[in-house]
């Protein structure tokens, strides 16, 4: 019984360390703040058509994996195709509680969460959300967004 309790409470432990080590980053934290400030600023320029701070803000060896749409591998195609086939048709909102970013530690970060797409051509129809993440990558205090997977 005694030795049943101490294997129970040793599982515990670990479980909790692991639970720890893989925990989201406190949402007050600078690196927090500085991941949805990035989510933000990208999102706005997005909804904005501002395609100059959406290239700024993508990596240059950017891959990009969209459960519809395949791969991309080419930061000049993604942004091109965001110009022909979004700008202006279709907005996204967060959904803000869902949003958390993870630590790579000597890397950057990866947040995840889920969003909705509105499509402008289609006012009535039913935006559900989707998972996102996305893996930012910290050169000398430079972000940007390195690798993307979309699942709608």
């Amino acid at each position: 019984m005694i030795r049943t309790r101490h294997i129970l409470l040793f599982i515990a432990i670990v479980l909790g360390v692991l639970v720890e080590a893989f925990a989201q980053v406190a949402p007050d934290s600078k690196l927090y703040r500085t991941i949805a400030e990035l989510d933000k600023e990208y999102f706005d320029a997005y909804n904005e058509c501002d395609m100059e701070t959406q290239a700024r803000l993508l990596n240059e060896d950017l891959e990009f994996y969209h459960d519809m749409g395949g791969v991309s591998t080419d930061k000049d195609e993604v942004v091109e195709s965001i110009l022909q086939n979004i700008c202006g048709k279709v907005s996204r909102e967060l959904v803000p509680e869902s949003f958390e970013v993870h630590e790579i530690k000597d890397f950057g970060a990866v947040a995840m969460g889920y969003h909705k797409f509105f499509n402008s051509e289609e006012p009535d129809a039913i935006s559900t959300p989707s998972r996102f993440v996305v893996v930012y990558k910290n050169d000398n205090s430079t972000w940007s967004i390195y690798r993307v997977i979309s699942l709608h």
